[in-house]
């Protein structure tokens, strides 16, 4: 939503201001479907040549997802703290050997039934499985999970990052190739150097147009996207780092309730529940599970 805003406060600001101060509209209407075909599909065929599909999917993917914004809300945060105070405290309460049926089924799991927005991200819940999972099998020494942990979280943020990189690359590269569009056109107004001089400045800016275009695509549209989307990723990597945080406090020792403590700090400042509304959600949590 904040995006389409975005772009047409851009498009409103931007040709506004130049039909305000008295500019005409002739020239780059006409050069206008020469110059996207020429930067637009030049930097579009560089960016297929540059990457894989699943980096182009990916980007993709990554415009959609600063179309609609971050996936985890509020109380996805909250329903993840609540989470890991039941797993825990299933490990804590009834031992290791109590917590093997929840994390081999997941999807039968009377805890992680409870949480069905969490359920649905296989990612999420195969992290959270996968080292409660060690835990079981005595990697219980929490430096070394830490480490583990430290270094999976850093191979998936390099891998969800690549087509943000991508779309960051692009954008660098868009006022290069307005470059070149303006050069193909002071050689075509060279070609046509006996014309009258009302004729060579038309095409001059004409040429002028590719430029203008290289940059405004570049800094106002895709280097905005390729920012936002950057956002996103960092803030729903803060969702795993919170199961970090919880897991290696509980190999620490400290009570499910210091360890969802801890995780709750790591929570995005706008995102946070209060200490409060996290005891009450936990106190809410079924006592039988």
């Amino acid at each position: 939503m904040f995006l389409i805003i975005g772009l047409i406060v851009v498009l409103v600001m931007v040709f506004g201001g130049f039909a305000l101060a008295g500019g005409s509209f002739d020239i780059i209407l006409y050069a206008l479907p020469y110059e996207l075909m020429i930067i637009f599909g030049g930097s579009l065929g560089a960016f297929i040549s540059a990457n894989s599909t699943g980096v182009m999917a990916g980007a993709l993917g990554g415009i959609g997802k600063v179309m609609k914004g971050p996936k985890w809300k509020a109380e996805d945060y909250r329903d993840l703290l609540c989470l890991m105070f039941l797993l825990i405290k299933t490990i804590r309460s009834k031992g290791v050997v109590a917590i093997e049926a929840h994390v081999e089924n997941p999807e039968e799991s009377k805890i992680f039934q409870q949480f069905p927005r969490i359920v649905e991200d296989h990612h999420v819940v195969e992290f959270i499985c996968d080292y409660i999972r060690m835990l079981t099998m005595n990697f219980d020494d929490p430096n070394q999970m830490e480490d583990a942990m430290n270094a999976d979280l850093e191979r998936h943020h390099s891998e969800e990052h690549e087509p943000q990189h991508a779309l960051q690359t692009m954008a660098d590269g868009l006022p290069a190739v307005g470059i070149v569009a303006a050069v193909l056109g002071i050689v075509k107004t060279m070609g046509a150097i006996a014309e009258p001089v009302e004729v060579l400045g038309g095409m001059v800016g004409g040429a002028l147009v590719g430029t203008f275009l290289g940059i405004f695509l570049s800094y106002l549209m895709v280097a905005p996207i390729a920012g936002r989307f950057n956002q996103i990723l960092q803030e729903e990597g803060r969702f795993f780092e919170i199961i970090k945080v919880v897991l290696v406090s509980h190999l620490q020792g400290n009570a499910p309730q210091i360890s969802v403590e801890l995780g709750r700090r790591n929570v995005p400042g706008p995102l946070m529940p209060t200490f409060l509304e996290l005891e009450e959600a936990i106190a809410e949590l079924p006592p039988d599970i």
